[in-house]
């Protein structure tokens, strides 16, 4: 029965059935399923953000990597989906499955990650869960709040916009998914300076989070091998491109703000790592790749699988 299960759908499916089939409409959810984080008014000025991670051991860590460091991911995955809503994250709720074999140094190691990266973001953790498990899961929901002048969601880019990611790409896995910056000071900076279209964090892969944005867009885009970021640890373009779990920011902007943007990063007024890698086009959900020789490729919506 699992396997089929298995067989029959994937994220994207599961994702999509939901948002149809659960997705209540109620007149003060402003976003539910779909995007890093749902959208929930409560007042005039003020929005109320919440998203949750699941990591498994075996699939997001594995069993030999440090439980500090597995802690402090675990929180910092959600503070980066709260990042690419343009928002401030405040408190956590954290259930945890927890294995036979662990004894209290596992779940001091682990606590210990999980302050970690609370008290680096000022989030308080307020509540959860706890159960016994065959492996170590541990599942984080983050609730944070942004003002509606600087709220960015997936499916408001338009032909035109200018492409910008932060940081660099690929090689993650190596070592970086397990202590890497979730990019929540940056992205106050972009929202409150400039005004963004739309925005993911890069999770699963740079060409299949683009396509989401895209996909929820109704637009296209044109990407440039020679602009991407690829990271020092990475093995090439490929993994810059598909390996995902580097949790930089990638977001659009209007031709006008993005030349105003690298008008800036041009004079070293940007005090972290932002490139330009392409432009917003018309054409539905393609993703179009002009390499190092100008020839231009179709890439396919491919990146880290849950199922």
């Amino acid at each position: 029965m699992l396997s089929n299960f298995y067989n029959k759908f994937s994220e994207l499916g599961l994702i999509d059935y939901f948002g149809k089939t659960l997705n209540i409409k109620k007149p003060e959810i402003l976003k539910g399923i779909g995007d890093d984080a749902a959208v929930v008014k409560i007042s005039k000025n003020k929005y109320l953000l919440n998203t949750c991670d699941m990591l498994i051991e075996g699939k997001h860590f594995r069993k030999t990597d440090d439980l500090c460091r597995v802690g402090y991911k675990a929180i910092a995955c959600s503070l980066s989906d709260i990042a690419a809503m343009g928002g401030k994250p405040r408190f956590s709720l954290i259930s945890l499955g927890i294995p036979e074999s662990f004894g209290f140094t596992d779940i001091k190691s682990l606590s210990r990650g999980i302050k970690k990266a609370c008290d680096k973001f000022s989030v308080s953790v307020i509540g959860g869960d706890t159960n016994s498990s065959h492996k170590l899961i541990i599942d984080v929901s983050i609730i944070g709040f942004v003002h509606p002048r600087n709220l960015v969601l997936r499916n408001n880019a338009k032909p035109g916009d200018y492409i910008f990611v932060t940081g660099s790409l690929g090689g993650s896995i190596y070592r970086r998914h397990l202590e890497f910056l979730p990019r929540v000071k940056e992205s106050q900076f972009l929202t409150n300076k400039f005004k963004l279209h739309s925005m993911i964090d890069i999770s699963d892969g740079l060409v299949i989070d683009l396509w989401r944005i895209l996909k929820a867009s109704g637009v296209g885009a044109v990407i440039f091998e020679n602009l991407i970021p690829i990271h020092k640890d990475a093995k090439g373009l490929k993994q810059a491109l598909y390996m995902g779990e580097d949790f930089e920011l990638l977001f659009t902007v209007s031709e006008k703000e993005g030349r105003r943007l690298l008008d800036i990063i041009r004079q070293g007024k940007i005090k972290f790592p932002l490139s330009f890698i392409g432009k917003v086009i018309h054409k539905k959900s393609q993703i179009q790749l002009i390499d190092k020789n100008r020839k231009p490729k179709m890439l396919k919506p491919k990146g880290f699988l849950h199922f």
